[in-house]
């Protein structure tokens, strides 16, 4: 083997972590955290005794799957929305789940989506199913028992969420037989293979942004994704001058990105005067002094003057898994005071995440920064309460009725009287 990794390039960095590599894993993350992570007045549980518990573990003969079972567990310690490992080589590419798009509806698993391949036509998994067991075992214990303590989240709400979109994750190729329950009530089983690997791309994806007229004439555009390098030349593209708009619904519902300029650029649009984005501090370390914070104003950002400006009136889409750069946006649009937010509460991430470098490729995301109104004023863990609250109930979805998107209209639709069409 040794021989074999010698003539083979990059056959040794394909091997598995060596203890010594893996408890070099569990000390960056140890160390990182602590001088950077900027929500440790809400860290519950012990993060030194765990480092030494960590370390002990890293010693012991495993996997790198296995490893990074036990990563998942350490840095969900935390109870931040932004907290994340990322493994690299094995683990990657053996860690792996079907091409399903899950959702928590009322803390019920339901599929909302697939991908459309060979297996999928076999299982007929069917859209809007209802997840009743995993392996004989019942969906709530199943997601209790083997994913919720690996999943970091900023209050229990929010890890349920992120637990259920995650749950069926595991050794890549192996089967799992689901319990379904249709949306007419029939239940039958299903088999699916966890095919997609983490370092594989995920089929069901969404674009960055996606607009759609209505046949009110009033838009829908999803702004799923920020980080996307073309998402404001993609915006800008679709609406030159927005002629015949009678109304922008902003949706942000699957907005999680890391970065807020583009949103930002996409609202300079919209204004006619100046806007101010969140205010931030980070952890800084001083020496002696011990831990202080670096604090920034909040960002001024000028109405863009490149294109022709949108005056109509606008309203935005938000929910519980609209976080970071999402909820950025949602403040700033807060801030220009050019329309109302629609939907539940955001997930209350409240900062800014930022990518660690550790041994073999391994990454980890932690949060940075702290995020808060320009007034100062948090919304850490409560999240961004809208103007109009809309919850998404599972009757609604069962009917195909987007109630959230319902009432948003309702608003554009009273504003319209006031607001003339560009």
């Amino acid at each position: 083997m040794l021989i074999l990794a010698l003539i083979i390039p990059g056959a040794a960095r394909a091997q598995d972590l060596t203890a010594a590599e893996r408890q070099a894993v569990v000390a960056k993350i140890w160390s990182d955290a602590r001088y950077s992570f900027a929500y440790w007045d809400r860290v519950k549980a012990n993060w030194d005794s765990a480092l030494t518990a960590s370390l002990a573990a890293a010693a012991r003969p495993q996997t790198d799957v296995e490893f990074l079972r036990r990563m998942k567990r350490y840095v969900a310690l935390l109870d931040h929305g932004q907290i994340a490992i990322w493994p690299a080589g094995r683990a990657r590419d053996r860690t792996a789940r079907p091409p399903l798009e899950l959702a928590s509806l009322e803390r019920r698993p339901f599929i909302m989506d697939y991908a459309e391949n060979d297996e999928m036509r076999v299982a007929r998994p069917q859209r809007l199913a209802e997840i009743v067991a995993v392996q004989g075992v019942p969906a709530e214990r199943w997601i209790t028992d083997s994913v919720l303590p690996g999943v970091s989240g900023i209050n229990p709400e929010d890890r349920w969420r992120r637990a259920v979109t995650n749950m069926l994750e595991g050794p890549r190729g192996t089967a799992l037989h689901l319990l379904l329950k249709l949306p007419g009530g029939e239940t039958r089983g299903a088999s699916v293979t966890r095919s997609v690997s983490l370092s594989a791309r995920w089929p069901l994806k969404r674009a960055a942004i996606e607009v759609d007229t209505l046949p009110d004439r009033s838009v829908l555009v999803r702004l799923n994704d920020f980080d996307d390098p073309d998402i404001v030349k993609d915006f800008d593209r679709a609406f030159p001058d927005f002629a015949g708009v009678h109304g922008l619904l902003l949706d942000v519902r699957k907005n999680a990105s890391m970065t807020a300029a583009a949103g930002y650029a996409i609202l300079a649009r919209l204004v006619s005067r100046p806007f101010v984005g969140v205010q931030w501090r980070t952890p800084e370390f001083r020496g002696d002094s011990g831990m202080g914070w670096y604090a920034g104003a909040p960002d001024t950002i000028a109405p863009r003057t490149d294109r022709p400006r949108y005056s109509g009136p606008v309203v935005a889409l938000a929910g519980t898994a609209t976080g970071a750069a999402g909820e950025d946006f949602l403040v700033a649009l807060r801030n220009t005071g050019r329309g109302q937010i629609v939907g539940d509460a955001t997930a209350g991430d409240g900062g800014r995440a930022a990518l660690i470098d550790l041994p073999r490729g391994w990454r980890f995301q932690i949060c940075v920064a702290r995020h808060t109104f320009p007034d100062g004023a948090e919304y850490v863990e409560t999240g961004i309460a809208p103007e109009q609250r809309v919850l998404t109930t599972v009757d609604d979805v069962l009917k195909g009725r987007d109630a959230v998107l319902e009432r948003a209209r309702e608003y554009l639709a009273a504003r319209a009287a006031s607001a003339p069409p560009q």
